[in-house]
């Protein structure tokens, strides 16, 4: 009974660690400078999502494209409209959603439940008519192995790593080195495994200024992603992207519809990265 006991509490101590949801509103679709619909979307499992989806401008040579965005652990989807605003800056639509737990969404969140989510979000994409080449993933940090078993399970035209970490294990047993994490972690989104199997183009950024995830995560997640995959190196620490380089935040979402783009006449075309690469080797020739 004693070992049940500890058992349930460590659990309950590691999903602590990775769920930070909360549920006030930050910011309206005003504050992204664009109209959105407000749309619920209804999971296979009986809960309803609270989700923004920004059309891309009607006279925008990639309005058929659009980023799937899977948020952090913390806040909710209207914690972040300065992310919002950089990827739009591209052309593409936008679909930004709440996980399970957060925000307006129904239910508690759980590795299974988030994955379960973002397939959700995907399906409503597809009956909006998006071709599976036209959605693109884009993973903030926890999102990352979110939108990295989408793009494992799902057939999409890009996936972008921003500030993501290779696996639950790996983080905690960098921020617990004194608790037996990998023997004990139920929790793993491990995109560290599962990137060799992703066939879509892939953009890993990254800041060496991360104490949060350290930027070794990102080179590690970059060296196992299959070609075509590129690596932006952003500013400031692990929340702090959009102020300390927006610029090179924007690339690394130009980059990404370039790769979709040039995957659809199967010639690759890298966009200019405006922070230099971290080696010869982090960019495709």
């Amino acid at each position: 009974m004693g070992l049940l006991v500890i058992a349930f509490m460590l659990y309950r101590f590691e999903h602590s660690q990775v769920y930070h949801p909360t549920r006030d509103a930050e910011s309206t679709p005003d504050d992204v400078g664009r109209p959105a619909e407000e749309i619920w979307l209804n999971t296979s499992d009986g809960l309803r999502l609270h989700s923004w989806f920004f059309a891309a401008e009607k006279a925008s040579p990639r309005a058929r494209f659009v980023m799937l965005f899977c948020h952090g652990n913390g806040g909710n989807l209207t914690s972040r409209p300065g992310y919002y605003r950089a990827i739009l800056e591209t052309g593409v639509g936008l679909l930004t959603f709440d996980y399970r737990g957060y925000g307006r969404s129904d239910g508690q969140p759980s590795e299974v439940g988030t994955y379960t989510d973002a397939a959700t979000a995907y399906q409503w994409l597809r009956t909006r008519g998006f071709a599976p080449e036209h959605i693109l993933v884009w993973g903030e940090s926890l999102g990352g192995g979110i939108a990295s078993h989408l793009a494992a399970t799902e057939r999409v035209g890009g996936l972008v790593l921003q500030s993501t970490f290779t696996s639950i294990p790996d983080i905690g047993a960098e921020l617990f080195p004194w608790l037996p994490v990998k023997l004990i972690s139920r929790i793993k989104y491990d995109t560290l495994s599962r990137l060799p199997d992703i066939p879509c183009p892939v953009v890993v950024m990254h800041s060496r200024a991360d104490t949060t995830i350290g930027f070794h995560h990102g080179e590690r997640n970059f060296a196992v992603a299959r070609e075509t995959k590129a690596f932006v190196e952003i500013g400031g620490d692990h929340n702090d992207a959009i102020l300390a380089n927006r610029t090179a935040y924007v690339a690394g979402a130009e980059q990404l519809v370039r790769l979709a783009e040039a995957g659809e006449t199967g010639k690759v075309i890298m966009a200019p990265c405006p922070v230099p690469p971290l080696s010869p080797a982090h960019l495709l020739p």
